[in-house]
């Protein structure tokens, strides 16, 4: 049996306050940056764990929408948001400085993931946001997104993720969050999702149809309420499976 390794995300800082239960189990994190989530504060402590347990550390930006925790779509100046999206990335770079830290990889949030996603002008807009952060910074990109694609025309390094947690509708976007079947609670279904991503590049999608996708890292979001028992499941079960978490 091939031997599989693959790494697994997760999304902190954002209040939950389950980052030191979480961080044993994946090998690295999105931070959020003060746009739906977090301060400087909570960022620092976050770093401070993240370095502890040697986690790849990441910028999660968003909409600039705490009220709406980043998950409800934005009308805003392009300027505005571009200014947001710099500013929130910049605010975790400079707390890594100072523990002599670099930023691995910047992954947007939410709505702000989900459209750019799609919408190619505004993936440009994004992609502009992060240019000064590009060297040797990673973007986490949906499988055969217009972010994807522009990202690559403009040189960045990118890593295709999928999601372990989350379920996905035929055309390989998340189901909505307002749909009860949305998030993956049971851990077994969790590995079972994983498992069928890695091993056959396939997701079954809600209703069932099998649609090809390829990966290299796997989020479980850190508010999912069953995040730790989905993680503490996954790290024994998934080398069973050859599949294991690339330090």
């Amino acid at each position: 049996m091939e031997m599989k390794f693959i790494d697994i995300n997760c999304d902190v800082g954002e209040g939950i306050g389950n980052e030191e239960a979480l961080f044993p189990f994946i090998t690295s994190c999105n931070i959020a940056c003060g746009g739906h989530a977090g301060n400087e504060q909570i960022m620092n402590e976050i770093v401070v764990l993240a370095k502890k347990h040697q986690v790849k550390i990441g910028a999660h930006p968003s909409y600039p929408d705490k009220d709406n925790f980043g998950r409800v779509s934005m009308s805003i100046p392009i300027e505005a948001l571009k200014s947001s999206i710099r500013e929130q990335v910049t605010a975790l770079v400079s707390i890594l400085e100072t523990q002599g830290l670099h930023l691995h990889h910047i992954k947007a949030h939410g709505a702000l993931y989900n459209d750019i996603a799609k919408d190619r002008a505004l993936a440009s807009f994004f992609l502009e946001a992060v240019e000064p952060f590009k060297e040797g910074v990673y973007l986490y990109v949906p499988f055969e997104s217009v972010l994807e694609e522009e990202a690559l025309k403009r040189d960045f390094k990118t890593m295709v993720e999928a999601f372990g947690d989350r379920n996905y509708n035929p055309d390989l976007t998340l189901v909505s969050r307002n749909s009860p079947n949305a998030i993956i609670q049971d851990p077994k279904e969790v590995l079972d999702h994983i498992t069928e991503m890695v091993k056959n590049k396939r997701v079954k999608t809600l209703e069932g149809i099998a649609q090809n996708i390829t990966a290299e890292t796997y989020c479980i979001h850190g508010d999912t309420p069953s995040a730790l028992q989905i993680l503490t499941y996954l790290s024994e079960e998934l080398p069973k499976q050859q599949i294991y978490l690339k330090k």
